[in-house]
C-alpha cells in the first residue's frame, strides 16, 4: 500500500459520496515521520512537477489516524482530521518528533533478560575481583543453601583474560551452590557445590557436544562449555511461577522503553505461558512470536503450535530454533578451519550432518520454519546443507499448491565464505543477525579468526548486496536490549568510543539498518504484509524518538531517548510519564 501523501488525495477519498470513511480512534498529529528512500524519492517528484513552491501540494506526512489498532491513514494533519475526525477521535500532539516504525527483535530470550534482572548482573564487570564483590553482595541476602545464579561476564574484557574457577566461586559463595553464566551464555563456571549436586568429577565423561574444562589433575576447574552445563542446571530447582512471571514482566517492560513493539523470542515453554496469562489479563504489551525448540518430537511441537492461535497478532508461536554450535568469545563457535588463536581448536559443533538433516527435513515436511544459531563458518555449512536437503523434502510434499514458502533462517551468521553468502541466496535463507555484537567482539575477533577469515565475518553488506534477506536484532541479554546500539554498528562498524574501525566495506546505510529492524524483521516471521512499515491497513504500532536518527552524525545515534512507543495505537511507554511528568 501506498501512503495517503497528498492532501488532494485525501479530500477525493473523502468527497466520493458512495462511500463513508471510518472515523479514526485516535489521530497522532505533527510528528517527524520517516519516510523510506523510495518515499522521499517519490515526495521530491512530486515537488518538481509543481513548480512554484508556493503551490506545492505535496508535503511531508505529519499525522497518522488509526482505527482497532490499524493505521487508517497518514498525511498531513489538517486532512488526516478533516477525513478521519470527529468529536469522538482523541488527538494526541507528538511535538514535532521523530516517529519510526516500531522496532521488530528479530532474536532475543525475554526470560534469561527478565532473570538476569533478579539475579546477579555481571553485565560490565571489568575483573575476577568485581565479579566476586558482585557475588559476594547477593550471597549476604541470601537464605542458607539457596542457589547463586547470574550471568553476563565477560574474561575477555579483563586485563588479566583467565576463565575464573570453581576455586574463586567457593572463595564467596560459602554455602551456597553456584553457577554463572558467561555473557554469550555458552560457557559458565560453577562452584565445587554446583559441581557435587550435578556429580561431576574426575570420572565424568564430556557428554556429546559439551566439554568439562579439567586442571593438570584431572578435576574439574568448574569451566563447562555447551551441553557440559546441563548437568548443573538440572539441578537448580525451578523459579515459581510468581518469580517467572516478575522476570518476564521486567523484561517486557524494558522491552517497551527502547522502542520494541514486537519480539521474536527463545524462552521456556513455562515462559509462553506467563506471555499467555498477561494477555488475558490485559498486560501484554509487547507482540511476540515465541520461537519453538527443534529438539522436541514432531508430537509435541504440533501440539504446541495449535496451543494457541497461531492467528492471534499478540502472541503465537512460530520458527523451530535449532544450535548447530556455541560462541566466538568461548571459542565454541564451530569453524571450518582452527581458530588463530587456538591452533588445536576448531570448535564444538553440535549435531552430525546425516541426522541433522533427517530431522530437520521431518519438521520442515511438517509444516514447521526452521531456524539455526550458526556462527561459525562450519556451522553455517552444516546449517545450509540441511536447509537444502529440507528444501526438497518439503517441496515435494507442497503439491499441487507450488512450493511452499519456506524462510529458513541462520542465527547469527557471524563467520561465512564467500561462496556460503551466494548459498544463502540461491536458497532463499535469511541472515538474522545482530550488529551490536561487533561492539563487543571487535577487540579480539581478528587475532581469533585471523585477518582473511575475519574479513567475512559480520557480513552485512556482502549478504545484502548478494540478495539475501538481512533481519537484525539483540540476542538480550548476551547484548543490551537497545536497538540504538545495533543502528550504530550496522551504520559505523566503529567500537562505541570511535576509536577502532573492522572492515568498513561491510557498512549499511541508516536506511538499511533501520529497514532489517523493521521490515526485514517482519519479513523473517512471515508478517511483512501488516509489520514493519507506517501505512494504511498496517498495525498501527511506531515509536517517538527525541533526534531523527537519519540526519544526526552516527555517534549521537548512541544517545538517542524513546519519548513513546505505541502498540496497535496504545501507548505503551511514555518517558514523561514515567519520569514523573504528565504528558500534554
Amino acid at each position: 500500500m501506498k501512503r495517503l501523501w497528498l492532501l488532494s488525495v485525501v479530500v477525493l477519498i473523502a468527497s466520493a459520496a458512495t462511500v463513508e470513511l471510518p472515523k479514526a480512534d485516535a489521530v497522532f498529529v505533527h510528528g517527524h515521520i520517516y519516510q523510506t528512500p523510495a518515499e522521499r524519492k517519490r515526495l521530491a517528484a512530486c515537488e518538481e512537477t509543481t513548480g512554484n513552491s508556493a503551490k506545492r501540494r505535496c508535503v511531508a506526512p505529519d499525522a497518522i489516524a488509526v482505527k482497532d489498532g490499524k493505521i487508517l491513514g497518514i498525511g498531513s494533519a489538517k486532512g488526516i482530521l478533516e477525513t478521519y475526525g470527529d468529536s469522538k477521535t482523541e488527538v494526541i500532539d507528538l511535538e514535532e518528533q521523530f516517529v519510526l516504525p516500531g522496532f521488530n527483535d528479530a532474536h532475543l530470550h525475554l526470560a534469561s533478560g527478565g532473570f538476569l534482572k533478579l539475579n546477579v548482573d555481571l553485565v560490565g564487570v571489568r575483573s575476577l575481583a568485581e565479579m566476586k564483590d558482585r557475588i559476594a553482595v547477593r550471597v549476604r541476602t541470601a537464605a542458607p543453601g539457596e542457589w547463586i545464579k547470574g550471568r553476563g561476564w565477560d574474561h575477555l574484557t579483563w586485563n588479566v583474560q583467565e576463565l575464573p574457577s570453581r576455586q574463586d566461586l567457593d572463595a564467596v559463595t560459602a554455602e551456597h551452590p553456584a553457577i554463572f553464566t558467561r555473557v554469550d551464555g555458552h560457557i559458565a563456571v560453577a562452584n565445587t557445590l554446583a559441581l557435587e549436586a550435578a556429580k561431576i568429577g574426575r570420572d565424568t565423561p564430556d557428554p556429546p557436544g559439551g566439554k568439562i574444562d579439567r586442571d593438570a589433575q584431572g578435576d574439574a576447574t568448574g569451566i563447562l562449555r555447551e551441553g557440559a552445563r546441563d548437568a548443573v542446571y538440572d539441578a537448580i530447582p525451578e523459579p515459581t511461577h510468581a518469580e517467572r512471571r516478575k522476570a518476564d514482566s521486567l523484561a517486557l517492560a524494558e522491552a517497551s522503553s527502547w522502542g520494541l513493539t514486537s519480539v521474536q523470542d527463545n524462552s521456556s515453554w513455562d515462559d509462553f505461558l506467563v506471555y499467555e496469562e498477561l494477555e488475558r489479563e490485559g498486560k501484554l504489551h509487547v507482540r511476540i512470536s515465541e520461537w519453538l525448540p527443534f529438539d522436541a518430537s514432531v508430537e509435541e511441537l504440533k501440539k504446541r503450535s495449535t496451543h494457541h492461535d497461531p492467528n492471534d497478532l499478540m502472541l503465537h508461536t512460530t520458527m523451530l530454533k535449532g544450535f548447530m554450535d556455541g560462541s566466538l568469545g568461548s571459542r565454541t563457535a564451530a569453524l571450518l578451519a582452527p581458530y588463530s588463536d587456538d591452533p588445536k581448536n576448531s570448535g564444538l559443533p553440535q549435531y552430525e550432518q546425516g541426522p541433522l538433516n533427517a530431522t530437520a527435513e521431518e519438521r520442515a515436511r511438517a509444516g514447521f520454519q526452521l531456524g539455526f544459531h550458526a556462527i561459525g563458518d562450519r556451522a553455517v555449512q552444516m546449517a545450509l546443507d540441511a536447509f537444502e536437503e529440507a528444501s526438497r523434502s518439503a517441496g515435494a510434499a507442497s503439491g499441487a499448491a507450488g512450493p511452499r514458502d519456506l524462510r529458513f533462517r541462520v542465527e547469527h551468521a557471524q563467520v561465512v565464505t564467500p561462496d556460503e553468502i551466494k548459498r544463502f541466496a540461491q536458497l532463499g535463507v535469511i541472515a538474522s543477525m545482530q550488529p551490536n555484537h561487533l561492539l563487543t567482539d571487535m577487540s579480539w575477533a581478528e587475532p581469533r579468526l585471523g585477518p582473511a577469515r575475519a574479513r567475512y565475518s559480520y557480513t552485512w553488506r556482502s549478504f545484502l548486496d548478494a540478495g539475501v534477506a538481512l533481519a537484525f536484532g539483540t540476542d538480550y541479554p548476551v547484548e543490551p536490549l537497545t536497538p540504538f546500539r545495533g543502528l550504530y554498528a550496522a551504520v559505523t562498524r566503529k567500537n562505541e568510543a570511535g576509536t577502532k574501525e573492522y572492515f568498513p566495506e561491510e557498512k549499511l546505510t541508516i536506511d538499511e539498518a533501520i529497514a532489517a529492524y523493521t521490515e526485514g524483521s517482519a519479513f523473517a516471521e512471515f508478517s511483512e504484509t501488516y509489520k514493519g512499515k507506517l501505512a494504511p491497513g498496517y498495525l498501527a504500532d511506531f515509536v517517538v524518538l527525541d533526534r531523527d536518527i537519519t540526519k544526526v552524525a552516527p555517534a549521537e545515534i548512541l544517545g538517542t531517548k524513546v519519548l513513546r512507543t505505541v502498540v496497535g495505537g496504545q501507548t505503551v511507554y511514555d518517558a514523561r510519564v514515567v519520569s514523573g511528568k504528565t504528558r500534554k
